[in-house]
């Protein structure tokens, strides 16, 4: 093929080419790298939960929580197992229905008769009083002796170290469902080479044992708690899981893997799909972890344990229930971050998927999704391919626009009515990119073009006006509107001698270190800056955004600048007296009124400037300039009094205006 005929080939093909070849790189990402892509879809869903949470509901779930004013109460953890043995018997007789421990006791109590007794010397004068303590009852035999009475359940803690204890199985198995030669131990991640046990006592009379581990493999956030663990080729429940197990009596677990009737793969093998025992069919994500549909930290769900020994406290109100037993101390280190929570207590994590198996709220992510968002990017993407470089880039702007909103809007509407975690990030960006590569010349022209229309008006216009401009251009014109405001006029008393034996730069200095905040404390209160006029600053309220506090806000400006003149003049004072030059005060006055004015683009066609004019506004002005003559800073309207009487305004009298026949009141703010 010659060059000329090779050239014009290429200028038709490059425009189809060049985004194929990115389309195809987005989809080849999405296949071999999704644990990245993973982060950013997280990220959304992270957003979903704290825009809308899950609503709290009252379930059978309590926790006792081990606070701080619990340690004060019994003393440092760990608490003798006496203690522990008499809440065990306390919430036995209140009729708790399965108590969950978010604690491993691996070690036997310190505190027993054996323990301390070991450690004495061996003298005839404690010989005696030995064989009396060696009488005494085991701490650990007690605390096993009153569990064995309760529907109790142990925690143990996975490890990656080799270790020989291995946790006891205290449930009748789990029976696998799923496509021939699938397991789900495949899928359970991660497989634990160890783990931090119970001691034999307590392991031998409790209901059942699950592991308290919580996932936090997603940039140290909990958002999936697994529900499965893996510990070397066994299978056990997490505490959750096992609490909701003993809670319904029931004996074993089934486990459904992709490829069932129930949940079609397409003959994938795609992993785990739910977990059933008792009345629950739990869903979960293909690893067996479940999705915390969080709802924040709700204090009704916490007891402190405190309470439990108080003699006021209602023991009846936990018949039934379902008790974790965690703290929430600090000093214990079991805190971790949620989307709704960055200190939330491990149990708290634990008690919310036991909430989530009773109510049924679970947030979903099945294994199609994947599938469907590579669908989408793949037809949207080949769509847009074609018709840009023939219907252009505004139409296809459109259809991308459109495109990328469908997807918000479905996934965020799945995710309120059905709690299903569909992505739209990752096929939004996919599809921008397809068309911005495509439209790559035509965007950054426009861009560059917009970009410095915005940041030309925004030196001469208030960001809010500037805003307005940007979603209606047809404001730019001649043109305003009649509406009640309250206007400020702010200037510096005896200007002209202030300024005097000041350097020009010294004086430009002075201004932007005094114009800088008085700008500011207006913007603060949702002021409009007019315009500065020499060493006078006019604003006004209430437009171009509604303001219905017009009038106070503008008075709290008045008071906030008021308080920052003294400050900035004891600062003044300091620097210049350190530079052995005499101190001027800076006084100001201000002037503030309210009622109804022309406000809008006023002037030529060549040149006009958003503003307001009226009687109101000159009274303003007359009212600033009023401030020196009663040697005070603020004087206000009698209309802005009236709407501020929780200011306590202080009338002054009353003046004539001119052309005017009534006097106007006039008041200042103390």
């Amino acid at each position: 093929m010659d060059e000329k005929r090779y050239n014009p080939f290429m200028r038709k093909i490059l425009p189809y080419l060049v985004p194929t070849l990115v389309l195809a790189g987005i989809l080849f990402l999405l296949c071999h790298f999704s644990v990245p892509i993973e982060d950013f879809r997280i990220m959304v869903f992270d957003n979903y939960q704290r825009i809308h949470p899950r609503v709290y509901k009252d379930t059978p779930v309590r926790i006792i929580d081990i606070d701080d004013k619990s340690l004060e109460r019994f003393g440092q953890w760990p608490w003798p197992r006496t203690v522990l043995a008499r809440l065990v018997d306390r919430l036995h007789k209140a009729g708790v229905q399965t108590l969950a421990f978010d604690v491993v006791f691996a070690e036997p109590d310190r505190t027993s008769p054996q323990s301390v007794i070991s450690s004495w010397p061996d003298v005839p004068a404690l010989r005696e009083l030995r064989a009396q303590l060696s009488a005494l009852p085991d701490h650990d035999a007690l605390f096993a002796e009153v569990s064995s009475e309760a529907r109790v359940v142990f925690a143990f803690g996975l490890i990656n170290e080799t270790t020989k204890n291995v946790p006891a199985i205290k449930f009748g198995g789990f029976l696998e469902h799923g496509t021939l030669g699938d397991q789900a131990i495949d899928y359970i991640r991660p497989a634990y080479r160890g783990a931090v046990t119970n001691l034999p006592a307590l392991e031998s009379v409790t209901k059942g044992l699950g592991g308290f581990n919580v996932s936090s493999d997603e940039k140290d956030m909990v958002r999936r708690a697994s529900a499965l663990f893996r510990l070397r080729e066994t299978i056990y429940p997490s505490l959750a899981l096992e609490a909701m197990r003993v809670f319904q009596e029931a004996s074993a677990y089934k486990i459904s893997l992709a490829g069932t009737a129930r949940h079609r793969s397409f003959g994938e093998k795609t992993g785990i799909v739910s977990i059933k025992t008792g009345f629950l069919d739990i869903p979960t994500d293909k690893h067996g972890r479940i999705w915390l549909f969080d709802t924040g930290h709700k204090p009704e769900r916490f007891i402190p344990a405190w309470k439990i020994f108080s003699a006021d406290f209602d023991l009846s109100s936990l018949d039934g229930k379902l008790v974790f037993v965690g703290t929430s101390a600090t000093g214990l280190k079991d805190l971790r971050p949620t989307p709704l929570n960055a200190f939330a207590p491990g149990v708290e994590v634990h008690a919310q998927i036991a909430e989530q198996m009773f109510t049924g709220d679970y947030l979903h992510r099945p294994d199609w999704t994947e599938g469907a968002e590579f669908l989408y990017i793949l037809v949207l993407g080949l769509l847009l391919i074609l018709l840009l470089p023939s219907v252009g880039a505004i139409w296809c702007a459109l259809l991308g626009a459109s495109a990328i909103g469908f997807a918000i809007w479905f996934s965020w509407n799945q995710y309120v009515e059905k709690q299903l975690l569909i992505d739209p990030l990752v096929p939004s960006l996919s599809i921008l990119l397809i068309y911005l590569v495509s439209s790559f010349i035509r965007f950054v022209k426009t861009e560059t073009e917009r970009g410095q229309i915005r940041s030309a008006f925004s030196r001469y216009l208030s960001p809010a006006l500037v805003g307005q401009l940007a979603k209606n251009p047809r404001q730019l014109k001649l043109g305003g509107e009649t509406r009640e405001m309250s206007f400020l006029f702010m200037d510096i008393r005896g200007f002209t001698t202030l300024a005097e034996g000041m350097s020009a730069e010294e004086l430009t200095n002075f201004m932007n270190s005094f114009m800088t905040p008085m700008t500011e404390i207006i913007l603060k209160h949702n002021g409009t800056i007019d315009k500065y006029i020499g060493d006078c600053i006019m604003a006004f309220w209430n437009a171009p955004l509604d303001d219905v506090d017009h009038a106070r806000h503008a008075c709290q400006a008045a008071l906030e600048m008021r308080d920052f003149i003294q400050t900035f003049n004891t600062a003044r004072k300091e620097k210049t007296e350190s530079r052995g030059k005499p101190f001027k005060e800076v006084k100001i006055g201000i002037g503030i009124n309210t009622g109804l004015a022309a406000v809008g683009n006023m002037g030529s066609e060549y040149r006009f400037d958003y503003t307001v004019m009226g009687d109101e506004v000159n009274l303003a002005s007359r009212l600033e300039a009023l401030t020196k003559e009663y040697e005070i800073t603020i004087i206000i309207g009698p209309n802005t009094a009236k709407r501020v009487p929780e200011l306590n305004p202080e009338e002054l009298g009353t003046i004539s205006i001119r052309g005017k026949t009534i006097p106007k009141q006039i008041f200042s703010l103390p």
